[in-house]
Parts: C-alpha cells; sequence; structure tokens
C-alpha cells in the first residue's frame, strides 16, 4: 500500500505544513508490530478513534515499524485484522515509518543548519554511571550533557543528541489539564539519531504526524512524558502542534502497567475469538461509557457507533485499573 500523501520531494518540505485530504479532526493509532496488541494498546485504539469520530473527524492507521531488528513476521497483519474484528477501520491507506525515512533525513538536516544537534559518543553504561547525572526519572537517567562541548576526533559517535532549553515546555492535554516541564530534569539532551543512522522515536513520531496531518493525539499515559520532547521538536522545525489527550493506563491486579505479554487480544492467536463484544464493552466502560442494556447482543461495529454518538472526553476516568470482560 502506499502512504497517505506522498512524500514530498521539495528539500525545504519539512519547514511548511503539508496539503492534505482531510479536513477538521484528525487522530490517528500507531502501534509497532513487535508483538500482538494487548488490552492497553486496544484501548488507546479505541480511545482515539471514539474522540476523533465522535468530533466528525477522520482516524488513520499508522504502523510504527522503524524498529526493525524487534518486529515480529506478520504481526502488522495481525494488527490490522485484529483492528477489523473490533469493528475498527481506518480512513485512507495504511501509514508506515519505514516510508519515510527520506522525510526524517530532512527533519534532521533543518535541526542541524540550527546548529541544535550534536554528536555524542557516551553509552548508556556511561550514562547511567555518571556523578553529574540529574535524578533518576521514569524515562531513565536524563542525560547530563557530557558531550555537549564537542567530542574527541577520534571517538565513536553513538548517538546525535538535540539541545534541550532551560525553560519549561508547557502544553494543555485534554484529560490532565495544563502540563509542564523541564527537559533537562527529565530527559536532558535526548537522542535523535542513533550513530549507525537508525532515527530515533521521538523525530520519526513528529514528522510522522506532520505529514499525515494529525492534528489530535489520544495515547496512553505512559507517553505523557515524551510529550514535551515531542512539542518542543515540532517548535523547532515550525510544525503546528496536535492537541492531546493521554488515556488512563489497563494495569494488572497488582496495579502494574500491562507488558507486550499480558492479555494479549490477537486474530492469529485466536485469543479473542468469541470474546470481542464483550472486551469491546469492558473498553467502552473503562472510557467512561455505559451502554445501554438495549444493545445486548449488538455487533461491535453497532456498538462503536453508540460509543461514538455518547463519547464525553470529560468523564473519561481520571485513574486507570482493570478491565475484566
Amino acid at each position: 500500500m502506499s502512504p497517505i500523501i506522498a512524500a514530498p520531494s521539495s528539500a525545504n518540505s519539512v519547514n511548511r505544513r503539508e496539503s492534505h485530504p482531510h479536513a477538521g479532526v484528525v487522530g490517528r493509532f500507531a502501534p509497532s508490530p513487535t508483538g500482538a496488541l494487548h488490552t492497553g494498546s486496544l484501548v488507546a485504539a479505541i480511545g482515539s478513534y471514539l474522540m476523533a469520530k465522535h468530533a466528525g473527524g477522520d482516524w488513520l492507521l499508522r504502523l510504527d515499524d522503524l524498529d526493525t531488528r524487534r518486529q515480529l513476521p506478520g504481526m502488522a497483519d495481525d494488527i490490522m485484522r485484529t483492528l477489523e474484528l473490533f469493528g475498527l477501520h481506518w480512513d485512507g491507506e495504511v501509514s508506515r515509518q519505514s516510508r519515510y525515512l527520506e522525510e526524517y533525513g530532512r527533519a534532521f538536516a533543518a535541526l542541524q543548519q540550527q546548529e541544535v544537534v550534536y554528536p555524542c559518543s557516551c553509552s548508556r553504561r556511561e550514562i547511567a554511571g555518571s556523578a553529574s547525572a540529574p535524578h533518576h526519572h521514569d524515562d531513565g537517567i536524563p542525560y547530563p550533557g557530557t558531550c555537549r562541548g564537542g567530542i574527541n576526533d577520534a571517538a565513536v559517535v553513538r548517538s546525535w543528541r538535540v539541545r534541550v532549553p532551560e525553560e519549561e515546555i508547557c502544553f494543555v492535554d485534554f484529560r490532565k489539564g495544563h502540563i509542564c516541564q523541564k527537559l533537562p530534569d527529565v530527559s536532558g539532551d535526548f537522542a535523535l539519531r542513533r550513530g549507525d543512522g537508525e532515527f530515533a522515536y521521538q523525530l520519526a513520531v513528529v514528522v510522522d504526524d506532520f505529514l499525515t496531518g494529525v492534528n489530535q493525539v489520544v495515547r496512553g499515559d505512559d507517553l505523557l512524558s515524551s510529550t514535551p520532547r515531542q512539542i518542543y521538536l515540532q517548535r523547532l522545525l515550525g510544525y503546528p502542534e496536535p492537541e492531546y489527550c493521554h488515556l488512563p493506563l489497563v494495569t494488572g491486579p497488582d496495579g502494574m502497567k500491562l507488558s507486550k505479554r499480558d492479555y494479549l487480544i490477537s486474530h492469529q492467536l485466536g485469543s479473542v475469538a468469541g470474546r470481542e463484544r464483550a472486551v469491546l464493552l469492558a473498553v467502552l466502560r473503562f472510557l467512561g461509557l455505559n451502554p445501554p442494556r438495549d444493545l445486548d447482543g449488538a455487533p461491535c461495529g453497532a456498538l462503536l457507533e453508540w460509543g461514538v454518538a455518547h463519547f464525553d472526553p470529560s468523564h473519561i476516568p481520571t485513574r486507570g485499573g482493570v478491565i475484566l470482560p
């Protein structure tokens, strides 16, 4: 399949908003084909679908297939077939990160021209063992800026990092409200590209959303701390900032976040055969909806249609929890 929009050919195309056939709200779901969907990723898919469709917008599907080493054969198709089992049908063609490598390169070059990118020779072990490293966050240890002043000519470049500002990056999340973050305290100068040339997630997702016209990003709370980094890159590149809504996380009985091995939802594995409707009802309730009894026996498509009509983002719970279909 071809991308939703053709990759622009102009060398300075990353500095302007691309024309897009969709008007109004454009949401998306962007799974990585490194494993089957789990209940938490299904919540993100359904939540993003309901929010985009309730606003009369489009819902796009992008496969975040940049990390080729961790991908599993057939998993991209399994994800798409699983979404269809639940009545989730995307607008337009499926987009894939692997088709945007040229555009990532252009964005990276634009940041280099601004002189905000520098090479880094630090290994993860060196960063973790740095006495000057700021305190540990959920994302890991923030980069302490060891290579900001330059590296030895003979040093091996392990990554390319972007300089972050001291001032706070702030945005309004639909569910969480006003959020501010000082990047030096949370991530430090974060990586945009590995030494072997592979682009990092933070740069790729920003370019992806820009190229496909996404202006509404609905995803799990586990990605909330990444959002200020992405907004910082959007501002550097002159991209418009999407609206953000971070959904509560699905947890196991112990209150811990689910991993990709927990509560798998897979067409290929047959793990949802005959249970699609019960799982969908449980997700709708998790997102603050209360489907009426007269929908008993209704197929997934009808349940989603009701959900779109009655969805109220302000009713999304403030806390996550267990989903029991």
